[in-house]
């Protein structure tokens, strides 16, 4: 108590000045020891923050910590999805496969977070919260003997200079006392200064931590970035497998592979459906379909059902989706590699000559756009034979559905890109239109696939069917009034060539179109 006592006075006269305080730290030490403090506290908030950091519960056992893991949850969940959904769901298969690649994930995670807790975390909460407050524990013993030394110093002067005997008779236990203090500040401050030392010494592997941190991370997203990148091909894998895809938006080839077909599910469709119940549908691609009925007749066909009763009743919205899914298609039916071919057609100024650059341009069509092509245009020949009834002449056809069929490849609206189009498409639908049988020789069946019943009514003839007929380019004997000639309107539909008797073999001469396939 009484050196308590001693020490508190020889504080307060200190503070006020009264007193000399004696420093035992040399300059360097002192700059140490300010540092010490700061690295102390930034340590602590670093320590805070990371933990907070961390997804998994700190200190529990692998298990028990992987389990904890949100990751591991939504693994969990998701392969449980997976397996309700079954393989039948495209979203079952990419559940399932997302699961076990989130699992992957959640392990990297848990061995990631183990190895931070141990390699990281644990060091600074070693130098923050023990190294670092021993030293600083010291440093306030060493304050302590300091004052008791001064303390000691300052009662031994103090007898030395009094006139009391008593107080004389004191003088060499006082100097005893103040040798004790003064080996104990040289003991003390002997071990704070080799602590202080020592913390400026590590500081280089101190640092370190924070290097080893981006590190671990580092090799974290690596083996992260490997799991994901193992599972992204099995992913694409089952997408690009499945077969159910929407076919409004998916380029021909694309989807006619996916589905195993040879006409587009939504043209096969539609025309199954005209030719059953909008043959003698006034208006036919002209009048817009209602947009919720339109929209509900692309979601079935784009679901690839057969179940499409309730649309035969409306003829109009099911030619509007067969226009959408020519409009909606990435390049058109009739190609932009032909584009410049197909307009340099129909700007010759012959009709005969003009019908002969069509059917060459037509011939270098794509299998699959050519199949299609010549599908569409046999339809769209019977349609104009009800013109009559229905008012889609040729000419009206091509120019209603023409700009679907055919846009150039230039920056702009579709709009805009058929106003600047659509004079050339007319004049290249129209006269392929009326002499279709010219350029598909061949008879279609509409129900290619086998999938729709058959119209109920008899099919409406084909004007050329079985009729011996010459190319437009053919320049044949006299006699054979029924070639189109320069004179003759090429907008008016062909007229039967009379049959002949026996086989008759194409005459060729000198405008001789190539053989079509």
């Amino acid at each position: 108590m009484k050196k308590q006592f001693n020490r508190m006075r020889q504080l307060a006269n200190q503070t006020v000045g009264r007193a000399e305080k004696t420093e035992v730290l040399s300059d360097d030490l002192l700059q140490i020891e300010r540092r010490l403090e700061l690295v102390r506290t930034v340590s602590h908030n670093t320590h805070k923050r990371l933990v907070s950091c961390l997804q998994g519960q700190l200190g529990s056992d692998t298990d028990k910590r992987h389990k904890k893991l949100p990751l591991t949850a939504l693994s969990q969940t998701m392969q449980e999805g997976g397996g309700q959904l079954g393989d039948e769901s495209l979203i079952g298969k990419m559940m399932d496969v997302c699961g076990e690649a989130e699992s992957r994930l959640a392990v990297e995670l848990m061995q990631h977070e183990r190895q931070i807790e141990k390699e990281i975390l644990d060091p600074l909460n070693q130098l923050a919260e023990v190294d670092i407050p021993n030293i600083l524990k010291q440093r306030k013993q060493l304050a302590k003997l300091v004052l008791d030394y001064d303390s000691a110093k300052t009662r031994w002067y103090q007898a030395i200079k009094s006139t009391n005997q008593a107080m004389a008779s004191k003088v060499d236990s006082l100097k005893d006392e103040m040798d004790e203090a003064l080996n104990k500040v040289e003991i003390c401050k002997d071990q704070l200064s080799a602590d202080l030392y020592n913390f400026a010494s590590k500081e280089g592997d101190y640092a370190r931590y924070y290097v080893m941190l981006l590190e671990a991370q580092a090799d974290y997203h690596r083996r992260s970035l490997t799991a994901l990148e193992a599972a992204i091909p099995t992913i694409h894998i089952q997408q690009d497998s499945w077969m159910e895809k929407p076919a409004f938006g998916t380029a021909l080839e694309e989807h006619l592979k996916r589905s195993n077909r040879e006409i587009a599910l939504p043209i096969e469709a539609c025309v199954m459906m005209l030719l059953e119940t909008g043959m003698k549908e006034e208006g036919l691609f002209r009048i817009a379909a209602g947009a919720s009925k339109l929209k509900k007749l692309k979601a079935a066909l784009d679901c690839s059902t057969s179940q499409l009763e309730e649309f035969y009743s409306d003829p109009h919205a099911v030619a509007g989706a067969l226009k959408s899914y020519l409009r909606e298609l990435p390049e058109p039916l009739m190609t932009f590699s032909l584009y410049d071919e197909w307009i340099q057609a129909s700007n010759v100024s012959d009709p005969d000559k003009r019908l002969q650059a069509l059917w060459v341009t037509c011939d270098h069509l794509p299998k699959a756009n050519k199949a299609n092509f010549r599908y569409l245009v046999k339809f769209l020949t019977r349609l104009a034979q009800e013109s009559e009834a229905n008012k889609m002449t040729p000419s009206n056809i091509a120019i209603v559905l023409g700009p679907n069929l055919l846009w150039a490849k230039t920056e702009g609206t579709l709009a805009e890109m058929a106003a600047a189009t659509s004079v050339h498409v007319v004049a290249i639908i129209e006269p392929i239109i009326q002499h279709a049988d010219w350029f598909f020789p061949d008879e279609v069946d509409f129900n290619v696939s086998g999938m729709f019943s058959m119209p109920s009514h008899p099919p409406t003839p084909d004007l050329d069917h079985g009729l011996d007929r010459k190319r437009p380019g053919s320049m044949g004997q006299e006699g054979d009034s029924h070639t189109p000639r320069k004179d003759s309107p090429v907008n008016k539909p062909p007229e039967p060539t009379p049959r002949r008797a026996g086989t008759v073999n194409r005459k060729q001469t000198q405008l001789t179109s190539p053989t079509f396939q």
